[in-house]
């Protein structure tokens, strides 16, 4: 294993932000809102009801580096049993495999050890990455939810992908 995964703290916010800015070609279009100031990275890592989201950082355990980020998001409890997943990359590991592993530990993570039974990620469809990325960790394609959610200002289209605990 190349990667290790642990949640952000508030040490780790210079190091985050240089990762943010490094990388904004690759985020352009994908993703809404990330945490570049102080107060909305300290909202990102402490501003939610305990249980209901956990989130990841991907470090290279050779160089330490930040390979990405990995959030389980809405945890819902009871008869449920699920969250959604969301990720996104940091230059320059993007396309190396290294999120590919640490998708495996977040839903070790999620499976064994927050007792979830199902992991869904919402995809645009014409994020080709990100699908092979979901495909090659065991997700399956469950359909299409049309006009899902606002990036950048537009409502977008995405595509269910879905694991359960006795897929992974």
């Amino acid at each position: 294993m190349r990667v290790t995964i642990r949640p952000p703290t508030a040490g780790d916010y210079e190091a985050f932000v240089a990762a943010i800015r490094r990388s904004r070609s690759l985020h352009r279009s994908w993703i809404n809102r990330k945490p570049t100031t102080r107060k909305v990275f300290n909202r990102y890592i402490n501003g939610f009801a305990p249980g209901q989201h956990h989130r990841f950082l991907v470090i290279h355990r050779e160089t330490g580096d930040f390979v990405g980020v990995i959030n389980l998001n809405d945890v819902i409890r009871g008869n449920f049993q699920n969250a959604t997943v969301g990720y996104y990359a940091f230059l320059p590991y993007a396309g190396q495999g290294l999120m590919c592993e640490g998708l495996r530990l977040v839903l070790k993570h999620a499976f064994q050890k927050l007792k979830l039974h199902r992991v869904e990620a919402d995809i645009q469809p014409h994020n080709h990455a990100s699908i092979a990325l979901v495909k090659k960790c065991g997700f399956v394609r469950e359909g299409l939810s049309r006009r899902l959610v606002k990036v950048c200002g537009r409502w977008q289209d995405h595509e269910r992908w879905a694991i359960l605990a006795e897929d992974g």
